[in-house]
């Protein structure tokens, strides 16, 4: 009897999620639920499962009832206390993303979920929490909000706000190529997003088109602070000392180096690389492989945007420019000031601190060339002067004198004669 009674109660447990999860995922209305379990209330409904009823009843089809059914029973085993899984959202090397309710507060999260043969690797793991407590540090518009991060039955998990949309590498990988106004909206908003970042000491380290989420509302909300570090944390920057972290078509030229003190203009030129690939359709620098592609950010100069799509004006290529300077010295001095920039450009004005940026990196270069230039005598070989050059030019002078005398005087007694 006791098993029957346990049976019973899970079949009623089944019965409940799958009622919630298909109204959730509007594969059925609440109405049409109510009644299917008014039909399985029934004394002669014979057990039947309220997916079975909703499947008799042509709500849904058989294969949407298997997938629920079997989307329900996989997050039974990967259950996280307060939450309950409703479906994959998607996968990856470093984790899995579900959508999830929050029961406490009965909302709608994502919850990214680290596989189990990375939660034996205590450098994935450190990483998974550090992106977790990273964000959890940041409250912005245009970041997804942290929300909780933790281990349930050997998974870490790290919940977070769902955003229902897409990526901006989604539309790119659909062949689009952004109007100018267009892309300089959500890289303004980007742009928003890194400011507060930096302003709280956090470098984001793989700003991309694919971080980038697309809410229904056209907001733009930077995702995956998963390489985020503090520009004080000087144990992990000894830890990743000499290491690329990032992602080659963006990275900057620092990043690639693995130098330790990498900081907010890293993140500057990455969001360059996006403008450039939104505004272009192609990424700044091509190449068969990662190495490849990394060696041009290094040392291949860059074609400016406007000279690859020239509908763009040509502000919008001395933006870029500066922000992916190969020297960071070079870029934006501060994200605000980069900001200034963009949004002076989005209102068709020129940009002023690009300009700054470009006339203060010549004068610097003039300098540097100034320093470094050998001395005349090292660079220029020119031939002593003879020491008796005062002297012959003298008895030239003299020779001509006589010369243009005796013709005078050839001259006179010709005219004499005659």
């Amino acid at each position: 009897m006791d098993q029957q009674n346990a049976g019973n109660a899970k079949s009623a447990s089944m019965d409940t999620e799958v009622g919630r999860f298909v109204v959730e995922q509007r594969l059925a209305t609440q109405e049409e639920v109510d009644h299917c379990l008014t039909l399985q209330s029934q004394p002669d409904h014979g057990g039947e499962t309220l997916a079975s009823i909703l499947v008799r009843e042509g709500v849904v089809t058989e294969r949407q009832a298997r997938r629920v059914k079997t989307t329900i029973e996989t997050s039974r085993r990967q259950q996280i206390p307060g939450y309950v899984i409703l479906e994959k959202l998607g996968a990856g090397a470093m984790a899995t993303v579900f959508k999830a309710r929050q029961l406490s507060l009965d909302r709608i999260v994502a919850i990214k979920v680290l596989p189990k043969r990375l939660s034996e690797n205590r450098e994935y793991v450190e990483r998974f929490y550090r992106e977790g407590k990273a964000a959890a540090k940041l409250n912005h518009a245009n970041i997804v909000q942290a929300i909780d991060v933790g281990e349930a039955g050997g998974y870490h998990y790290f919940v977070m706000e769902y955003v229902e949309g897409h990526t901006l590498g989604d539309e790119l990988d659909a062949g689009k190529v952004f109007p100018e106004a267009e892309a300089l909206d959500y890289i303004i908003q980007v742009g928003r997003a890194l400011e507060h970042a930096h302003s709280h000491g956090l470098v984001h380290r793989d700003v991309k088109p694919k971080n980038v989420m697309i809410t229904r509302e056209r907001i733009a909300k930077l995702a995956d602070m998963g390489l985020a570090r503090a520009t004080s944390d000087t144990a992990a920057a000894q830890a990743e000392a000499g290491k690329a972290y990032g992602t080659p078509y963006y990275i900057s030229p620092e990043q690639i180096r693995g130098e330790l003190d990498i900081d907010f203009r890293a993140d500057i030129y990455a969001l360059g690389a996006t403008l450039y690939h939104l505004v272009t359709g192609r990424v700044p620098f091509q190449a068969p492989t990662p190495a490849a592609v990394m060696h041009k950010h290094l040392k291949e100069p860059l074609t400016p945007p406007d000279h690859v799509n020239t509908a763009l004006s040509a502000g919008l290529g001395e933006v870029v420019e500066v922000m992916m300077a190969k020297d960071r010295n070079r870029r934006y001095s501060t994200t605000s000031d980069l900001l200034l920039d963009l949004e002076a450009i989005a209102a068709g004005e020129a940009p002023l601190q690009a300009r700054r940026q470009y006339d203060e990196s010549a004068l610097t270069s003039l300098a540097d060339e100034a320093v470094e230039a050998p001395s005349v005598d090292e660079e220029v070989h020119v031939p002593p002067r003879p020491r008796n050059t005062g002297m012959a030019l003298m008895v030239l002078g003299v020779a001509l004198a006589l010369s243009v005398a005796l013709n005078l005087l050839m001259l006179v007694l010709l005219l004499a004669g005659d």
